[in-house]
């Protein structure tokens, strides 16, 4: 084979890779829908709670690129789980195409919320995002209050079983400046287990000094492209340094959760949406 027919055909093949990686990153993966299963090892973790489960959506994105049946597939797939709690960490609208952020995009609230109000049998707590705020935070929490599904903006609930309890506390929107730690902890014993629901990972870096003992975030969607040996090419602000998964920041652990929907540009590589199934364990079982 001659060298010019050599050059050829690797770039033939080339183009072919990255045509099938292109398909596969905007067709394929986006819709690829898969459950992570986390075990969270809490040393406070009351005997009570042992094998507590709690089912993680994040980042829906309701809007131009994530409609009806995929968020009822993450529904489906997060009640299979059985869980004991299902929370969900913001972002739950985007803005219509070619539009702005407003009133258009927070409409999108209505029907994510009548999706989500289909979960039966199991408590369901709710923060806000970024998204959220940009459109319409007043909106996108009164149409999920509407529903039954509690949204804490900066404030915990106890959870009790038998004569122990753990606490979920959730703050508001770290980006817009609306989170209040002080203030979503107010009332929460310092010796109790407590789980933070925080739109952003990177608020990790102020909850150390707090006793929390694991945060529950989403915002990254893991970067959306992440290449092998390289990680994610691009991450948002305070998401930046615990993107993706189960990270330890002092005593507090933080899962962050690759989220449901995409943003601009609506493609996934190496990097699919997920639903997260996070198991309590005391830290000796495990």
């Amino acid at each position: 084979m001659t060298r010019r027919k050599f050059f050829s055909r690797f770039l033939t093949g080339a183009s072919a890779i990255a045509a099938i990686g292109g398909a596969d990153a905007l067709f394929l993966e986006p819709k690829t829908l898969v459950a992570e299963r986390v075990q969270v090892q809490l040393k406070r973790l009351p005997e009570e709670f042992h094998g507590f489960r709690i089912a993680q959506i994040s980042d829906v994105h309701f809007g131009p690129y994530m409609g009806k049946s995929g968020l009822e597939r993450a529904v489906q797939l997060a009640q299979s789980f059985r869980p004991d709690l299902l929370v969900l960490t913001g972002d739950f609208v985007s803005h219509p195409l070619g539009e702005p952020n407003g009133l258009r995009g927070a409409r999108h609230a209505d029907p994510c919320a009548d999706v989500l109000s289909t979960v039966r049998g199991v408590p369901v707590l709710a923060i806000l995002g970024n998204h959220d705020h940009m459109n319409s935070a007043r909106i996108v929490e009164g149409a999920l209050n509407d529903r039954g599904i509690t949204v804490l903006r900066n404030r915990a609930l106890p959870l009790e079983r038998g004569n122990r309890r753990i606490w979920i506390s959730g703050v508001d929107d770290a980006l817009f400046g609306a989170a209040d730690l002080g203030k979503a902890l107010s009332g929460v014993s310092p010796s109790e287990t407590t789980i933070l629901l925080a739109h952003e990972p990177d608020f990790a870096d102020s909850v150390t000094r707090f006793p929390v003992d694991l945060q529950l975030s989403g915002h990254s969607h893991g970067g959306q492209v992440r290449l092998p040996g390289i990680g994610a090419l691009v991450l948002p602000r305070m998401a930046e340094k615990y993107p993706v998964g189960l990270n330890r920041v002092g005593a507090l652990q933080v899962y962050t959760n690759r989220g449901l929907g995409v943003i601009n540009p609506p493609v996934r590589f190496n990097c699919p949406p997920e639903v997260t199934f996070v198991t309590l364990l005391p830290a000796f079982l495990v």
